[in-house]
């Protein structure tokens, strides 16, 4: 699988997609804040965004030059400009086959059937987006369980690997098997983060399915506890929350568990 095909899964969602208007503004701009404000997120949400795209690229889209509150500056890697370029291009090769439809200038084939007539919101299914945090790119290492369940074991790329408790009805459906490339897909409520000490010590109770390690990268602060991202490995990040006594940094290695029931298997169009 290389680089420039792995493009495709980040630009899935084409022009609506706010997560390439931020990019393009951190492009234009050097600036993570002012791109988030230009497209009306938080600079939280600016973050996600270019996290979920390098997870989906594969690659990191940004070179970041430490500041203080407003973020510092940042420019694009030449992978981040390259998936815009793409961008450009995939939007102006939608521009140019709206007019050709508008014109009557589609194929014959593509004449819409009276069953197909205001069917246009329910094609925004196929662009479909949402909420969960993280989405990883993976593939199938293996199928375990003959019960009503079973276990899909994920790789992660290197020797990382999360796994999934789905129905023998939906692994059916989906086509699972070993080699097939998936997105996991989990929110980062479901994630919890400690610290790799205490995981180590025997402090944490947590069962080894599904136990992440990673450095910290941001922290944001919170009452109920502090919202961890953490890179799993490079252009890979997982979002999760750790409990405030925790007080863990950016830099400090971090140990993530989900439980296995909490992760969905998605098809991607990766190869």
């Amino acid at each position: 699988m290389t680089t420039r095909h792995r493009y495709l899964d980040a630009l899935g969602h084409g022009a609506s997609d706010k997560r390439i208007d931020i990019l393009r503004g951190i492009g234009r701009t050097g600036s993570i804040s002012q791109a988030a404000r230009e497209a009306g997120v938080s600079y939280k949400a600016a973050w996600q965004a270019i996290d979920t795209l390098g997870n989906l690229a594969g690659v990191a889209l940004l070179e970041r030059a430490v500041g203080g509150a407003g973020g510092g500056g940042a420019t694009l890697t030449p992978q981040g400009s390259e998936l815009l370029a793409l961008a450009d291009a995939m939007e102006a090769a939608r521009r140019e086959v709206q007019a050709r439809f508008a014109a009557g200038k589609q194929p014959a084939a593509a004449q819409p059937t009276s069953s197909q007539q205001g069917a246009g919101p329910a094609l925004g299914w196929l662009a479909l987006r949402t909420s969960m945090r993280n989405q990883l790119p993976a593939r199938v290492q293996q199928l375990e369980g003959s019960g009503p369940a079973a276990r899909v074991w994920l790789g992660l790329g290197g020797e990382g690997r999360i796994a999934a408790r789905i129905t023998q009805e939906s692994v059916q459906l989906l086509g699972l098997a070993p080699g097939l490339p998936v997105i996991a897909l989990c929110k980062a409520t479901a994630v919890k983060v400690a610290r790799a000490a205490d995981a180590k010590s025997g402090r944490s109770s947590k069962a080894s399915v599904n136990r992440l390690e990673g450095t910290v990268t941001r922290v944001a602060r919170g009452d109920s506890g502090d919202e961890i991202t953490l890179a799993l490995a490079p252009g890979l990040h997982l979002v999760g929350f750790a409990a405030p006594a925790e007080g863990l940094r950016v830099r400090q290695r971090v140990v993530a568990w989900v439980d296995e029931s909490s992760v969905v298997v998605a098809l991607g169009g990766w190869t």
